[in-house]
This record gives structure tokens, sequence and C-alpha cells, in this order.
């Protein structure tokens, strides 16, 4: 399943409830991150992934362009969470659809 970046700007401006989070390494994080964002770094998403995230929750990932963060989707449904949504095209898609602030690299 996969959310394009106005879907997924719509779903903040409401209000809904879910866990955005990114799967970008932290020097990447220090240089564009989308508010609201938690960081679980993809070199270390599957031990504190299956720690912090409840498999009934529903959780948004996003990454520079969308790759790491599918492969992140597919770690999560592998072991048994069902509402995993990946952001097409990433932050890098963000910043060009929906908010120019947040840098491009």
């Amino acid at each position: 399943m996969t959310i394009t970046p106005q879907e997924l700007k719509a779903l903040l401006d409401q209000g809904k409830d879910f866990r955005l989070i990114d799967v970008r390494e932290a020097d990447e994080w220090a240089v564009a991150k989308i508010p609201g964002a938690e960081l679980i770094p993809l070199s270390q998403f599957q031990v504190k992934a299956l720690q912090e995230l409840a498999p009934d929750e529903t959780i948004i990932l996003y990454c520079h362009h969308g790759m790491r963060s599918a492969r992140a989707q597919g770690f999560l449904k592998e072991n048994g969470y069902s509402k995993v949504i990946n952001l097409t095209g990433g932050i890098d898609a963000w910043s060009l659809q929906v908010d120019p602030s947040v840098k491009r690299y």
C-alpha cells in the first residue's frame, strides 16, 4: 500500500492517528524531515521497529525516494504488521509537491 505526498498532507492536516516513520539515516534526518516524523534508521530498523512500533497501529514510512521505506514496509508486513504504508517518492517528492521549504539533497 502506498500514499502520495498530497494524501499524506491531507491526513496530517486532518490530525489522523498514525505514526510517521523516517527510515533514512541520522545525517539525512539532520538535513530535512517532515514535521511530526520519528526517526528509525533502516540500519537499525529490524531491531528498533519491532520494539517501538505496535503491529496494530497505522504506520506511514518514508525515506529519500521510497526504496528504503519499501524495504522497511516489506519487513514489517513479514512480521505481522498489516497497516503499513509507503510514501511514494519519499521526502524528495514531499518537497517538490507539498512543502518546498523542506530542503532537497
